[in-house]
C-alpha cells in the first residue's frame, strides 16, 4: 500500500506531551495518528466521546452558591462561612 505524508499543526507543548505518552506506550506519534485514522474508518465514528458538557463544579446551582458565599465573604458584617468536606464535595458534584 502506498504511503503519504500528512502534516498537522498543534501547540508545541501538546506535541511534547503526546510524544512522551507515545514513547511510554511504545509507539510514535505517526503510529498513534494512523491508529486513530484506522479506527475512524473501521467504526465510522470518532472513537471517543466529544461533548460540550462542562465540569459539574461550574453547574448553575453551584455557581449560585459560590456567588452567595463570595457576597457573604465580602460583607464585613457577615458571619464567617464554614463548610464541611462533605458539603464541599456535594457542591463539586452538582
Amino acid at each position: 500500500m502506498a504511503q503519504t505524508t500528512v502534516s498537522i499543526r498543534m501547540d508545541d507543548e501538546l506535541k511534547k506531551q503526546v510524544d512522551q505518552f507515545c514513547k511510554e506506550v511504545g509507539m510514535t506519534l505517526s503510529t498513534a495518528v494512523t491508529l486513530f485514522a484506522r479506527t475512524v474508518v473501521r467504526e465510522k465514528r470518532i472513537p471517543f466521546e466529544i461533548t460540550t458538557q462542562t465540569d459539574p463544579f461550574f453547574s448553575e446551582s453551584n455557581m449560585r452558591a459560590l456567588r452567595a458565599s463570595i457576597a457573604q465573604m465580602d460583607d464585613p458584617a457577615s458571619p464567617k462561612i464554614e463548610k464541611t468536606l462533605a458539603e464541599l464535595e456535594a457542591m463539586a458534584n452538582g
